[in-house]
């Protein structure tokens, strides 16, 4: 008996070191395609950005759409205008039209809109033809990917998952950058809370061509910190991933299932997770996952009757097995619903995995997850762009393991 514990736990010990070899592998291997990407596409990001300013100025909206889990890129992009994440700035208008973008775009569309559609890395005809009609309406329109728009881009690789995080990046850019174009038409030399994004502004008011300039070069600095701290969490996080994904492997074996949660953008994130488990890319084989945030009952239910703090917590009372897998996303570490959710799961006995930011905040020094995954980092964009790059190469270990071929 003593030899097989002792081979089971050798042969645990390979695995875990064979798969953070091929997560750290897997992570740097984005850097350089993005890169290359961006310091290709900064200068007409730039640009699509100063439109972007000028649409908003005149009453434009930001319309996005996309399908399965690119649907979740439309969320993610719509709430990082709603409710920006730089103190100070005001809410830009957006919406997601995913459920029905089509009609919803017919019905709804106005000359001095931003159309935005997303799809996989070999395009989406659909999205393609709607953008279409929204570009003869004299629409703003963003093919993300595609060959036909006011911003069009091929795709720079084919595989889904990469793709989508490098589509993240820009639209994480589009964000940040469009808010510097847009005070600085309408406030002039006063850039507000956005001074420590882009010092180079300083306190004289400069020509818009010089900012498109400017700003093109910070767009590529933005990803080179992305590298730089993808890179960080491939040498000081693999083995802590790898660990999880054997132990989530274990448990979906047992007949378990993920259970993913998250707020706002995180919460988009938990979605794409979940979706990519359930409609993964072709070639792999569906994995039991549901995700909270998807759903708006629930969360506006509990949080209208309870508070916000149980929304993720009433939905896990409801939804958890011994055997499931709860999978917190918080950029803080310090949600107070994903900190009931994970106290809940650990009563419950579920394997919890915790994908964090910062310092990893309360819930890793509470050591309320088994598995706490940090992007040490304080700011949010750039923590979320890391986040969505672990739980892509999560998703394709489960699948390696569940192949046998760890």
């Amino acid at each position: 008996m003593e030899m097989r514990i002792n081979l089971s736990h050798s042969h645990a010990t390979s695995a875990a070191c064979n798969l953070a070899s091929r997560i750290e592998e897997r992570l740097l291997e984005r850097n350089e395609l993005f890169e290359l990407f961006f310091s290709r596409e900064a200068p007409r990001l730039a640009e699509a950005c100063r439109e972007m300013s000028e649409r908003f100025l005149r009453g434009g909206r930001l319309l996005a759409f996309g399908r399965g889990p690119y649907a979740t890129d439309a969320q993610h992009v719509s709430v990082e205008f709603v409710h920006p994440v730089i103190v100070g700035k005001r809410a830009l208008p957006a919406l997601d039209l995913s459920v029905l973008f089509r009609p919803w775009l017919e019905a709804i569309l106005h000359p001095e809109d931003i159309v935005m559609g997303f799809g996989p890395p070999e395009g989406d005809p659909e999205v393609w033809a709607t953008l279409q009609e929204a570009r003869l309406k004299d629409a703003m329109t963003f093919a993300l990917p595609g060959i036909e728009g006011s911003y069009s881009v091929n795709p720079a690789t084919q595989d889904p998952f990469m793709h989508q995080e490098m589509i993240e990046i820009l639209y994480h850019t589009l964000w940040e950058t469009v808010h510097v174009f847009f005070e600085h038409r309408e406030l002039g030399h006063d850039v507000g809370a956005s001074g420590f994004l882009y010092p180079f502004l300083g306190t004289e008011k400069q020509g818009t061509a010089y900012i498109a300039a400017e700003v093109a070069a910070s767009i590529l600095m933005k990803a080179q910190d992305d590298a730089r701290l993808r890179a960080q969490v491939a040498g000081e996080e693999a083995e802590e991933i790898a660990n999880s994904v054997l132990a989530i492997h274990e448990r979906l074996r047992r007949g378990g299932k993920l259970i993913i949660f998250g707020n706002g953008g995180s919460g988009t994130d938990a979605n794409d997770f979940a979706i990519d488990c359930v409609l993964p890319p072709p070639g792999y084989d569906s994995v039991p996952a549901v995700s909270l945030s998807l759903e708006p009952a629930n969360i506006t239910a509990v949080a209208n009757d309870i508070g916000t703090d149980a929304i993720f917590l009433r939905q896990l009372i409801a939804q958890a097995r011994p055997e499931d897998v709860a999978v917190g996303i918080s950029t803080s570490g310090g949600s107070r619903n994903i900190i009931a959710a994970l106290e809940e799961a650990r009563k419950r006995s579920l394997l919890s995995v915790a994908l964090l930011g910062y310092d990893g905040g309360e819930i890793k020094r509470k050591q309320l997850a088994d598995f706490p995954i940090v992007v040490n980092c304080d700011y949010i964009p750039r923590i979320q762009e890391v986040q969505a790059s672990i739980y892509h190469v999560m998703r394709e270990l489960l699948e390696v393991l569940a192949r046998g071929q760890a």
